[in-house]
């Protein structure tokens, strides 16, 4: 269903990746993702359609992410490229353009901007009502509903001024602005993204508007369940919050903090946290990422070429391509596989108990310590030497500890 209603936004939107890349001509941009006569009218040339279904399906395409604006130009969204071989990336695609009902249907000209505003935000509990009754359900109970959920809103927003006041004219009111035409632009707008159908005095959620409902609701729970505090705070500051969870734990704690905020932003916020110096908190970045799934690969892909974080997008990435998270490490080079070792070592040393740092020994690639010690040293890690002076203390072998020593101190003044 959700492929059928975004379809037309799809073509056009792949019609504009293959004709508008850079270097081909392309009508000029204004600034605000909209297509300028020009393109439209060769986009409708091209596709058999006319230029109004162009910029309507342009602009169904720039609300569901199939296309990303930047600046004065548009390139194409995650969504786009994940068509054809990702559900869920067609599902979240359709889950912005449900989101964005109120935009995607031109609403009444004549109506108070206020009294309108009032209806759009008691619209999903009208719509969770629907969900609730499994049903058709009567435009003149939906009525009744609006109209106890926006008093409800007016009363939660009425402010007693103290203090004299000065006399001043009539305001308008949103109070005498009859709800029926609004709940019938509602009902509209929502049944042309497929969220429902109306007709015959009477609307019922389509089993696609069913199913985001469900999923709003679901999203709430989740947040509702997060430790006091976490879900509130940075990014870094939750995964520091995570470190001390078990497995299972910290991913519903990650679910928690990502279902409160917009996923774009969400994976900007994890990446940076990823870039910081504590190497724990790198780690638990990657997991809570894991958490994000596709959304996040073109963010992934791009740090590929960062050194401290190469090994740990790698590796997102194999498993995200379907490899068993035992065999994913064969992606990485000996050298990546190497600096992975030290920095999670140094994760070990910052945050855990020596008996675990000596155990983190057995997962080196190398077959023997001096080929460990001297791969570790040509890989430049910046915490090497704290890693191997900490190695030196734990390990409970004074032969082993000495040759570690002595390695630290080489790399610590340059030796050979």
């Amino acid at each position: 269903m959700a492929r059928a209603v975004l379809a037309d936004a799809a073509r056009v939107a792949h019609w504009a990746d293959a004709a508008l890349r850079p270097g081909r001509e392309s009508g000029s941009p204004d600034g605000k993702g909209t297509l300028s006569t020009a393109t439209a009218e060769r986009a409708a040339a091209d596709l058999g359609l006319t230029p109004d279904q162009v910029r309507h399906d342009w602009d169904t395409a720039r609300l569901a992410g199939l296309v990303e604006v930047h600046g004065d130009s548009a390139r194409p969204g995650w969504r786009l490229r994940a068509w054809h071989r990702d559900d869920s990336a067609v599902l979240r695609g359709w889950v912005a353009f449900f989101d964005a009902w109120s935009i995607a249907y031109p609403e009444p000209e004549d109506r108070e901007p206020a009294a309108v505003a009032e209806v759009v935000s008691a619209m999903p509990q009208v719509l969770s009502f629907l969900q609730l009754s499994a049903g058709p359900v009567p435009v003149e109970q939906l009525l009744d509903l609006l109209d106890q959920r926006v008093t409800e809103l007016r009363t939660e927003r009425c402010e007693v001024p103290y203090g004299p006041q000065p006399e001043a004219g009539p305001e308008p009111s949103t109070e005498d602005t009859p709800l029926a035409p609004l709940l019938d632009w509602s009902l509209r707008a929502l049944a042309s993204v497929g969220a429902l159908t109306y007709g015959d005095a009477q609307a019922t959620l389509t089993p696609l508007g069913s199913w985001a409902v469900w999923v709003k609701l679901e999203q709430i729970c989740v947040a509702a369940q997060s430790p006091a505090g976490n879900i509130e705070v940075s990014a870094e500051d939750m995964l520091r919050g995570c470190a001390q969870l078990r497995p299972n734990a910290a991913r519903a704690e990650y679910r928690a903090w990502l279902a409160a905020r917009p996923v774009g932003g969400a994976v900007t916020e994890l990446i940076n946290a990823a870039r910081g110096e504590d190497a724990l908190i790198r780690g638990l970045a990657f997991e809570a990422l894991r958490v994000v799934g596709a959304p996040a690969e073109p963010d992934v892909r791009t740090v590929c070429d960062e050194t401290p974080l190469r090994p740990y997008a790698l590796l997102w990435l194999a498993e995200h391509d379907g490899a068993d998270p035992e065999d994913a490490h064969e992606v990485l080079t000996r050298e990546e596989s190497t600096w992975l070792w030290v920095d999670t070592a140094a994760a070990v040393a910052d945050h855990g108990e020596a008996p675990l740092l000596v155990r983190h020994l057995e997962s080196a690639v190398q077959p023997t310590v001096p080929a460990l010690l001297a791969e570790v040293r040509a890989v430049g890690h910046p915490r090497t030497v704290q890693v191997l002076v900490a190695l030196a203390a734990a390990h409970p072998d004074p032969a082993l500890a000495k040759a570690v020593r002595r390695a630290a101190f080489q790399v610590h003044t340059g030796g050979s």
